[in-house]
């Protein structure tokens, strides 16, 4: 495969990942991942809960093939508006607290105004703190502060601001000279790029799969239910392409592609992971097999609603998920390979 198409998947994952979509507030992420599917002339359409479904074509629509990635990502909510004009929130999805501090945010309105401001401790200067370092980081104790003017709880609600406000981080997406791709979000925005070039190397090369294949672009995955619906007839196997796991204990990099034999929910189809590893082998793709510890997919969701399907995972490496995340071109490669040898491209 010509490496124009991760050149195209990173370029689409920067564009993805500088629209905020924390879970719940995903409709412009979604509107923009429709257009774009339509742009490279495939049948697409919004779901009723808001996800992107896409048609690539095939042949054999009664052995077809779903694969799931996601657009929603960890987030937060304004729980609290405080006496002092500070924010207290409550997360969106696993965003853990001790990592939060000193980021910078936007504050969605529900009257369309948006708002900047940081993550900060109740007293976050090392000069005035007497306990600085062993003060308490958790969603009780970390404000959001606006650049804003405000003293009071009246100051804030007259900007418009108010509880179930959306807080989204910024991203900090970056793109190294040797390749390492960083940023939050890469879980699962970077896989969401990679089935924008999946998609364009069918499109481009005038492919027609032998199998039907469908893609759902989900929302609500990080909360677990985004793949519970909205799975098209004829559909017999479904393939999460979310983020692989980097760790101890694991041995995938961010330069390889992971597959999935088992997570929390327990192991995947033995069939489908056997498949995926004989398409990897076949494209030369440099992947890696592992059992996630703390870990749950999309197309599990899919399973506990009633579907009668067969299952797989994959992904390029992500280091330190739901922080502030890394993979690299080589990892968006390699699962650019095991999806074409896997669908048969």
């Amino acid at each position: 495969m010509d490496r124009k198409y991760v050149e195209y998947s990173v370029e689409m994952a920067e564009k993805l990942i500088a629209i905020d979509s924390p879970t719940g507030y995903t409709a412009k992420a979604a509107a923009w991942v429709e257009k774009e599917f339509k742009a490279l002339g495939f049948d697409t359409r919004i779901t009723n809960k808001g996800g992107v479904l896409v048609d690539l074509g095939g042949e054999d629509s009664s052995d077809a093939i779903l694969l799931m990635t996601h657009l929603d990502t960890i987030g937060a909510m304004v729980a609290e508006i405080k006496a002092n004009g500070r924010l207290r929130m409550s997360p969106l999805g696993g965003l853990h607290a001790p990592g939060l501090e000193g980021e910078n945010v936007r504050v969605y309105t529900r009257s369309g105004k948006v708002y900047t401001g940081t993550i900060q401790l109740p007293n976050p200067s090392v000069h005035v703190a007497d306990e600085y370092d062993k003060a308490e980081r958790s969603w009780k104790t970390l404000e959001c502060v606006l650049d804003e003017t405000v003293l009071s709880k009246e100051d804030v609600r007259k900007l418009g601001i108010e509880n179930g406000d959306i807080v989204a981080l910024d991203p900090k997406f970056t793109l190294t000279p040797s390749g390492y791709i960083k940023s939050r979000f890469l879980d699962d925005k970077l896989s969401v790029a990679i089935a924008f070039g999946i998609a364009k190397y069918i499109q481009d090369n005038k492919i027609v799969p032998k199998r039907k294949i469908w893609l759902h672009v989900t929302v609500y995955e990080e909360i677990g239910h985004g793949a519970s619906a909205s799975v098209p007839e004829g559909v017999t196997e479904g393939l999460s392409v979310d983020m692989g796991c980097v760790g101890e204990g694991l041995e995938c990099t961010e330069r390889e592609v992971s597959i999935a034999a088992k997570d929390s929910g327990g192991p995947y189809s033995y069939e489908t992971v056997s498949a995926l590893i004989e398409g990897a082998r076949r494209e030369g793709a440099e992947y890696r097999v592992d059992v996630y510890p703390h870990y749950g997919s999309d197309v599990e969701t899919t399973l506990r609603s009633g579907h009668d399907i067969r299952h797989g995972l994959i992904g390029p490496g992500v280091f330190a998920s739901h922080s502030y995340e890394r993979s690299h071109v080589d990892g968006v490669m390699n699962t650019l390979l095991v999806l074409k040898g896997y669908l048969g491209l």
